[in-house]
């Protein structure tokens, strides 16, 4: 049996049952490429590099896990979606064919994954956590935004964008509109955050022990754009990292996890 169990949020005695389902090979994860960031030609180097990594996988992989941001934006028109992404999305269908399972967590950025992603590309796109029993382990995963205390306002405007009107309206701007803006206002939005060190105990205690206490071994999110990870005897936790800067990933093999660097 191939592929990879996914249930939405919960903890692992609630909700659907659970299937145990062990990969004949490695399973990959990697967050935070934020395509379409910069413009094509400066971002054409590591674009590359993120094309080289995806077309390594067939033959090594079971499944490529996208933890969120893989597009620094997307929607989906009724008619229409980003030509920009146009030759990551063709190596995506093709890693797909080649029958390495693709799953998609939404992130801050890409929150509006729609039915093309499903119908056209072959990925299996989430909203929320996703949880995976594979190889022994037990693994929670988010993309991490709005996890640690003090986000509400972050919470509350995720709600409002993510809800059905303001998707409805904002597919009635012409995509040679909607597009720019969205990334007119991601670019003001970072700057507006700026680099902020990383909190390791911080989210240690808000996002991955209360993972640990609902019965998780593994923990992993995307999102801070930094490598992080913690061990402690039956429980992990893992940061990504990002393919911007560290070009990142994650490995599960054999049921243990690993962080590597690709192309250095």
């Amino acid at each position: 049996m191939s592929g990879v169990e996914a249930l939405r949020g919960g903890s692992p005695g609630g909700g659907s049952a659970t299937l145990q389902r062990m990969l004949s090979k490695a399973v990959f994860f990697i967050s935070d490429a934020h395509l379409g960031v910069e413009s094509r030609e400066r971002e054409a180097a590591r674009e590359d590099r993120l094309h080289d990594f995806l077309t390594s996988l067939p033959g090594r992989a079971s499944a490529l896990i996208i933890v969120g941001d893989l597009f620094d934006f997307w929607f989906e028109y009724r008619t229409a979606i980003p030509r920009r992404h146009f030759a990551t999305l063709a190596i995506l269908r093709r890693l797909r064919e080649s029958g390495v399972t693709l799953h998609y967590l939404n992130g801050n950025h890409d929150f509006w994954l729609g039915r093309f992603l499903a119908q056209e590309v072959g990925i299996e796109t989430h909203d929320g956590p996703l949880v995976l029993a594979t190889q022994g382990r037990r693994i929670w995963l988010h993309h991490g935004d709005g996890l640690v205390g003090g986000d509400l306002g972050y919470r509350v405007l995720r709600r409002v964008i993510r809800h059905p009107l303001s998707i409805a309206l904002y597919g009635l701007l012409h995509p040679d509109l909607g597009i720019p803006l969205a990334h007119q206002v991601s670019r003001w939005s970072r700057r507006s955050r700026g680099a902020r060190a990383l909190q390791p105990e911080r989210l240690w205690r808000e996002i991955a022990l209360p993972r640990f206490a609902e019965g998780f071994d593994t923990v992993m999110v995307g999102h801070f754009h930094q490598v992080y990870e913690r061990r402690e005897p039956g429980r992990e936790f893992f940061v990504l990292g990002d393919w911007i800067d560290r070009f990142s990933h994650a490995v599960l093999e054999d049921g243990a996890v690993r962080i590597e660097t690709w192309g250095r």
